[in-house]
């Protein structure tokens, strides 16, 4: 209850101010203790002028958003109580509830690495939040808000891995990533002699360095830190980050309009960011800084 009453005082004043609105209709009850969108205020007469995607979202009265749905501290969903929690998803009911959404009005839906861009130019979300590296190649399809967190590759092996300590010592192993994503581009750009190995999913991934048929998991380190969290007795973080990676906002292309109000929320949002984080991510302990936003 208590992260639930912090995220209400920052995101309240940061909805109020991107808005422009004098209050808001607080909806969605959340449970647990994981930040939910029941505690963003949710904007009133929001104006977003020349926004094809917002304009779908006011005529269908609902927000479909793109995300990952196995990352824990990220974008994960329990089985068992059907209940979303991480740093993407606040990150993504922050954005609803700036735009008018509430928690009732959200559609989440799961989509894999391999299938982002098409799921937004197909218009079958109106925005993607997950783990989505910014990048000169997907900027030719479709655009992005931010960058809201910036992190870089890493390294997870079993435990009892004693062979690889860092990225210089794959050669001859086989790394595990997701099908699609930019890690496992970039070792097969740099790194020949690792044999990789395709899922279309980490969490996948993470069960083949446990049952021995991958050596490694390659992916944001972020990611990675949520797995080994979850398992320290059989997992664990190698090296340092070995690579830049910006984490956007995913929406259709030429849609400047949304861009533009998004990245206004994110660098206006005073603290609604940073307590997000120590709430989510930052419970494991590490500090980091919201990057600022390229407008490009």
């Amino acid at each position: 209850m208590r992260k639930k009453l912090s995220l209400l005082a920052t995101a309240a004043t940061a909805a109020l101010l991107l808005a422009g609105c004098s209050g808001g209709d607080t909806a969605g009850t959340g449970s647990g203790d994981a930040p939910s969108a029941g505690a963003f205020d949710v904007a009133t007469d929001v104006s977003l002028t020349g926004s094809p995607t917002y304009d779908a979202m006011v005529a269908a009265d609902k927000v479909r958003i793109g995300v990952k749905e196995d990352q824990p501290g990220l974008g994960y969903l329990d089985a068992a109580t059907g209940e979303r929690s991480g740093f993407d998803i606040e990150i993504a009911r922050w954005v609803a509830a700036s735009l008018g959404f509430a928690d009732d009005k959200i559609e989440f839906v799961a989509i894999p690495s391999a299938n982002r861009e098409s799921a937004i130019v197909n218009g079958d979300i109106d925005y993607y939040v997950g783990t989505y590296s910014i990048t000169e190649k997907r900027k030719t399809q479709i655009d992005f808000a931010g960058p809201y967190f910036v992190t870089g590759q890493g390294i997870l092996v079993a435990a009892d891995n004693t062979t690889i300590e860092s990225e210089a010592d794959l050669a001859g192993t086989t790394v595990c990533s997701a099908t699609g994503s930019t890690p496992i581009q970039n070792i097969k750009d740099n790194y020949p002699d690792t044999k990789t190995v395709e899922f279309d999913t980490y969490s996948q991934c993470v069960e083949a360095v446990k049952d021995g048929s991958a050596d490694a998991v390659t992916t944001d380190q972020a990611i990675l830190l949520g797995y080994a969290s979850e398992s320290p007795d059989t997992l664990k973080v190698v090296g340092e980050p070995f690579s830049v990676e910006n984490y956007g906002v995913g929406m259709p292309l030429g849609d400047t309009a949304l861009r533009t109000f998004v990245n206004d929320m994110f660098t206006n949002g005073n603290a609604t960011w940073q307590t997000i984080y120590d709430e989510t991510l930052g419970l494991s302990g590490t500090v980091v800084e919201q990057p600022t936003v390229d407008a490009y």
